[in-house]
């Protein structure tokens, strides 16, 4: 028997099958060590086959197969090979998606401990060995039991059974469990009209994909809930994407609460060990619920039976890693591939994805109404100038603080939200204007008040608080923007006796980070939550009945065609989390630009307004979706080197231009807008299409055809950040 390998050594020299002799006991989709070169390598079986074509005298053989079962499933072979012809990349690349990272690294494995039993012939036990009687009367009481546990609380007793052949012991698997304890009991739910409509209209159409278009609040899901439970009474299996790590804990106790041990998280907050153990659960069926963020739609389950991607709007399904993929676009191909439904969701979907269901691509179900007809909370619009010109400089407008105080005056509670984290944007000598920067990255630095120091937002690096200005030597050191821990610390000056938790990346490390403050919030162990985005998608607070969003201009203005799609959306979104429960809630929107359009459809949820405005604009513009953004990058450590680059690629896209011309309406080539991150030098090629795949397909090729030896280059397509 022959064995197809692909070494698992991304790079275009060795991007290709190598046959091996193997045994019978090889088959597809194994990891197996193979002899290469002078060393060993770990190599991907693609298929197992009778013959081959290679000389005996130049054929190796496989060494040894690294797990007992094949860690690649069928589905995953041939979706890898898609996406690497798709995206250009070396097929190690697109096959390590399907893969723990620690696994193929060889740092993790099954954790196996030793559990204890009472032999069925009990031999008599000495009245005075109290130890040994006692823990006896455990194993009677308790079946079985974890020999560390035994020996923790009897000590040597445990030894002198095994000796007198009382103890009968196993080694056995266990999982590490990332939430222990996470599975409550799920409340009887009975689905409202509109609800069980949804989920009839998802399982009548033809259509592989619906679009399941709700307000906030209006039980989206609960329809996916019913979907997977559908699922899984028809024997199949079910994959459910969140975009936010902080909503993967939030979900997985609602899919344990109602299906136990049979829902599996994966995300990139777990250790290595649950991470995998977790893999290794759903690859061998004991789960059957995948649930994560964007990498979950690698999950190593068969038979999908249907496919949810929440919030699909979201721009964290895109990925900024090579292979550069769209998290639909896999979606699709595994419903293709499996005939299951893909369900997309959201309050406000892209302008895209509406666009294809209003033209009947995908079926478009709506839930106009939030649950039991609870009404949508009442927006207030602030104009910030107003507060400025009656002397009021802080975050906070005279009406959003009454608004507090009547809040928490009533035993409810308010989320804040600025889409900014530190104490403030950036660092300015008032001397001479000089502004703090990072050395690694043309971006300013943001002053964080509980550590004292700078931090970079890109690369991540620290640096000392300035004493004095380091261009002039001048004292005169301020702040200019507000960050969350501004917010908290002003907040705290304007209502002394509130409970106040901070949400963002500084205090959500580690797994239990977003978990810890959401559990918090929601047993109503703080009065106001300050957060990022993190506190603006699918979280359901009862007694929230006020959001306040202290600066809705911040996304409005940035030099890219979606930032009012996403300004419209974030505001949408954080507005929805209040009035969720019994009470009314409401809205106080902050901002310098009262009268703009996108704040006012979403003042109103006015989405079909927002959407017609949208459209006729970019249609006007021809951009997406009526052409396509393309963008080559050029980076490298060097500056010269990355220009040559630059060059280079530039020139073979220029002869493509000429040829393609009526395809192309937009080409030219520019540094980055932030030239420089993590001391890489960035450079790029921008391009929008009017035409087809063809011409798409050719700059792939044409940039995978370069090989430079200390600059990197990649395609980018309707890039989620033209940073």
């Amino acid at each position: 028997m022959y064995a197809e390998v692909i070494v698992d050594v991304a790079h275009s020299d060795v991007d290709k099958i190598f046959d091996y002799a193997c045994d019978g006991n090889i088959c597809a989709g194994m990891r197996v060590a193979v002899p290469f070169g002078n060393g060993v390598t770990t190599g991907f079986v693609m298929r197992v086959k009778e013959k081959t074509d290679v000389p005996p005298a130049k054929l190796k053989r496989v060494l040894r197969a690294e797990e007992e079962f094949p860690a690649l499933t069928e589905e995953s072979l041939l979706l890898a090979e898609k996406i690497a012809a798709r995206y250009r990349v070396p097929m190690a690349l697109t096959l390590r998606l399907f893969l723990p990272a620690e696994m193929r690294t060889g740092k993790v494995s099954s954790r196996r401990r030793t559990f204890c039993r009472l032999a069925a012939d009990l031999p008599p036990i000495p009245p005075r060995a109290k130890q040994q009687l006692a823990l006896v009367a455990f194993l009677e009481e308790n079946g079985e039991a974890d020999s560390a546990l035994l020996r923790e609380k009897f000590g040597g007793a445990l030894k002198a059974l095994e000796e007198r052949g009382a103890i009968l012991s196993e080694k056995r698997r266990v999982f590490r469990d990332p939430y222990t304890g996470s599975a409550g009991e799920a409340p009887s739910r009975t689905l409202t009209d509109g609800q069980l409509l949804a989920v009839q209209k998802v399982h009548a159409t033809d259509k592989t994909v619906s679009l399941l278009h709700g307000v906030t609040g209006s039980g989206k899901t609960e329809v996916y809930l019913s979907l997977i439970a559908d699922a899984l009474k028809e024997g199949k299996t079910a994959i459910f994407l969140v975009p936010e790590i902080s909503l993967t804990p939030q979900m997985l106790f609602q899919l344990r609460a109602r299906f136990k041990s049979k829902a599996a998280i994966l995300h990139s907050g777990l250790t290595a060990g649950e991470r995998f153990d977790e893999w290794v659960r759903l690859r061998e069926g004991e789960a059957r619920i995948a649930i994560g963020a964007r990498s979950a739609i690698f999950a190593p389950v068969e038979n999908v039976g249907v496919i949810v991607i929440d919030e699909e709007h979201d721009g964290s399904y895109s990925s900024e890693s090579s292979p550069r993929y769209n998290t639909f676009d896999i979606a699709r191909l595994r419903a293709d591939y499996n005939g299951c439904k893909l369900v997309l969701g959201s309050a406000t979907p892209s302008v895209e994805t509406y666009r294809r269901a209003k033209a009947g691509e995908f079926e478009l179900i709506e839930l106009p109404e939030r649950i039991n007809a609870r009404p949508m909370p009442e927006v207030h619009i602030v104009d910030m100038r107003r507060e400025v010109r009656r002397g009021n400089p802080s975050a906070f407008s005279s009406l959003l603080r009454e608004r507090l105080q009547k809040c928490l005056g009533e035993g409810n509670q308010a989320i804040l939200f600025l889409n900014r984290r530190g104490y403030s944007q950036t660092v300015i000598c008032r001397d001479c204007g000089y502004v703090a920067k990072c050395e690694n990255c043309d971006v300013s630095l943001t002053y964080h008040s509980e550590e004292d120091c700078l931090k970079c937002h890109y690369c991540g690096a620290r640096y000392k608080m300035l004493s004095a200005c380091p261009q002039c030597g001048g004292k005169h050191i301020g702040y200019v923007g507000t960050g969350t821990q501004r917010v908290v610390t002003e907040l705290k000056k304007l209502l002394p006796a509130a409970r106040i938790l901070r949400m963002d990346m500084d205090t959500t490390g580690g797994k239990e980070g977003h978990f810890r403050i959401l559990k918090e919030f929601a047993e109503h162990r703080a009065d106001i939550l300050v957060g990022t985005q993190m506190v603006a998608k699918g979280h359901d607070f009862p007694q929230v009945t006020l959001v306040g969003i202290l600066d809705a201009d911040m996304s409005l203005h940035f030099p890219d065609y979606r930032s009012g799609e996403r300004t419209f959306q974030l505001v949408t979104q954080v507005a929805g989390r209040s009035g969720r429960g019994g009470e009314a809630g409401e809205v106080v929107l902050q901002t310098y630009d009262p009268e703009n359009y996108i704040l006012r459809f979403a003042a109103s949820y006015d989405y079909a307004g927002f959407y017609a405005h949208e459209i006729a604009m970019r249609e006007a513009m021809s951009f997406p979706p009526f052409a396509k953004i393309v963008r080559v990058m050029v980076t490298g450590d060097r500056e010269e080197e990355t220009l040559g680059a630059l060059r280079e690629v530039y020139k073979k896209l220029q002869m493509l231009y000429a040829a393609h011309s009526e395809d192309f309406l937009f080409f030219n080539r520019m540094h980055a807008p932030i030239k420089r991150i993590r001391n890489k030098y960035r450079y790029q090629v921008l391009m929008r299409l009017a035409g087809g795949s063809k011409v798409l397909q050719e700059i792939y090729a044409a940039c995978s055809a370069s090989d430079y030896k200390n600059v990197l280059v990649y395609v980018e397509e309707n890039p989620g950040n033209l940073s």
